[in-house]
């Protein structure tokens, strides 16, 4: 649970590799912090050292998250090793080549179940934890690549606005039992995962969106923007008439 000063014991990072998961982690992890648990596919990548610090217990463990039969276990298992967690970040998901994307429709739907599927999979089993225990924290990361799909990227854009729906859901589910949700919409974000795209006006950091994800947690918000000129930016772009929308290509 966390201590009087609002500051996590027990944190999990979904997506255990994630540049962005892992800033958003070390942003939050403080001297109050005991476990920090790094769920990955490949728990042997997972950088354990980063966290590591006396009386903290920083573990690498297995998790995939297309296997959705396996999440509700995997809940189980962490909270019998950890205890109950206090926050507990989504980030896993994949990119993918969108012009692979487009003409190959196994890759496709593999790539919108990992990122939508999968996501609200874990997301349940979370939220299921949270309400048992009656606090935690879960935060989610979609894309403004979701806010208004583009046709360079729909796949991906689609699956995160499937996602940051059905998260605005679950956090209006969860409200009164003492959990709640945060969504976090990052713009491009340079990362192992887009390195060598072109990075687009208002590209930025992991330490900024962890920035803003600490303080979104701090503030109670709902929602938070990284960086926070998207939200504005968004505003518009969400009203263009669709014959201007669609000539937009990057």
């Amino acid at each position: 649970m966390e201590n009087a000063l609002g500051q996590a014991q027990t944190i999990v990072l979904l997506g255990g590799t994630s540049d962005l998961g892992m800033a958003i982690v070390e942003r939050l992890a403080s001297p109050a912090t005991t476990a920090i648990v790094l769920a990955a596919r490949d728990p042997a990548a997972a950088d354990v050292g980063r966290f590591e610090c006396p009386g903290r217990v920083v573990d690498a463990v297995a998790f995939d998250g297309a296997a959705t039969e396996t999440h509700q276990r995997f809940v189980e298992a962490l909270v019998e090793a950890y205890g109950d967690p206090d926050v507990v970040v989504l980030a896993f998901g994949q990119l993918g080549d969108p012009a692979m994307l487009a003409s190959d429709p196994t890759a496709a739907a593999a790539l919108a179940h990992v990122n939508y599927t999968g996501a609200v999979s874990v997301a349940t089993a979370v939220a299921t934890q949270f309400r048992r225990q009656g606090h935690g924290r879960l935060v989610v990361l979609t894309s403004v690549a979701g806010e208004r799909v583009r046709q360079a990227n729909y796949v991906y854009g689609s699956s995160k606005a499937g996602l940051d729906g059905f998260a605005q859901g679950l956090g209006d589910s969860l409200a009164g039992t003492g959990a709640s949700v945060l969504i976090v919409r990052p713009g491009f974000v340079h990362t192992k995962m887009s390195a060598g795209l072109p990075a687009p006006p208002f590209a930025t950091t992991p330490a900024v969106v962890a920035e803003a994800t600490a303080r979104g947690l701090r503030d109670g918000k709902r929602i938070v923007w990284a960086p926070g000129i998207l939200r504005y930016i968004f505003i518009v772009m969400r009203h263009l008439p669709h014959v201007v929308w669609r000539r937009i290509r990057r």
